[in-house]
């Protein structure tokens, strides 16, 4: 008994999120994650941009459905016809994420970008400045008034509403966006890393060999499940931040 609880001793959850930085500048496994993901999109339209064929092939086909897709399924719904100038960002936003947490899964790799809180982070937070400068770009200061002071409640009621309106929209909103994809991916990459040094640790303590036929063929289940949530937490953000564009722009009267 004592051999097979020796065997299974798991990585504290410290080792699995902290990578130490090289050249003394703190560049990482998770910056150069963040560099490819910046790289792989801008390199994709490149090429699909070079293809002068008229039927649309490879690069040019993904770049042209992918386009199609968030103008289709994101831009539409949330913010209307008036929001095709901001396919750009929102594709770019997309492919960002959506790569970044694809690493999750790359040999060598096994660690998503995005399971780390500066990245979300930051790119909640360029949505939040975005949201604000929309709003106050297509409606002046009075639309940050609106957010505090909501129009149709009684004034009595502003002490209470507009406390808790500031929390929600100031504070809460950038966290909360940048929290879901942090806390999602993390989450995706300890169960990977569980399973899988569960199933080192059964494959090498003799008796237990036979628990993995259960253990590895659920570590290729989840693999498959996390890509899957890899892109759902893509489209999710990218739709959220759709849905901010488009209160900016169409605030609720």
């Amino acid at each position: 008994m004592s051999f097979v609880i020796a065997a299974l001793e798991f990585p504290s959850v410290e080792n699995l999120v902290i990578w130490p930085g090289a050249w003394g500048i703190g560049f990482n496994k998770i910056a150069l994650e963040m560099l490819i993901a910046a790289a792989v999109p801008i390199g994709l339209f490149f090429a699909a941009r070079g293809q002068k064929s008229l039927v649309p092939q490879g690069a040019r086909n993904l770049a042209e459905t992918s386009i199609e897709f968030i103008e289709e399924q994101i831009v539409m719904p949330t913010i209307g016809p008036d929001g095709m100038r901001y396919v750009p960002f929102l594709l770019s936003l997309f492919f960002f994420i959506a790569i970044g947490n694809l690493f999750e899964v790359i040999p060598m790799f096994h660690m998503p970008a995005n399971a780390r809180m500066a990245g979300p982070l930051v790119l909640a937070l360029t949505v939040y400045a975005l949201w604000i400068f929309v709003g106050v770009k297509n409606h002046g200061l009075g639309y940050i008034k609106e957010l505090l002071f909501p129009p149709g409640v009684p004034k009595a009621l502003y002490i209470l509403v507009t406390p808790i309106e500031f929390l929600s929209n100031f504070l809460i909103r950038p966290f909360s966006h940048a929290v879901r994809l942090f806390a999602n991916m993390l989450a995706g990459h300890i169960l990977l890393v569980t399973f899988s040094v569960l199933c080192i640790a059964l494959w090498q303590t003799g008796p237990l060999l036979a628990v993995e036929a259960l253990t590895f063929p659920m570590l290729v289940g989840l693999t498959a499940f996390e890509i899957g949530v890899a892109l759902l937490q893509a489209f999710v953000f990218t739709i959220l931040t759709g849905v901010y564009i488009g209160g900016a722009l169409h605030p609720a009267h």
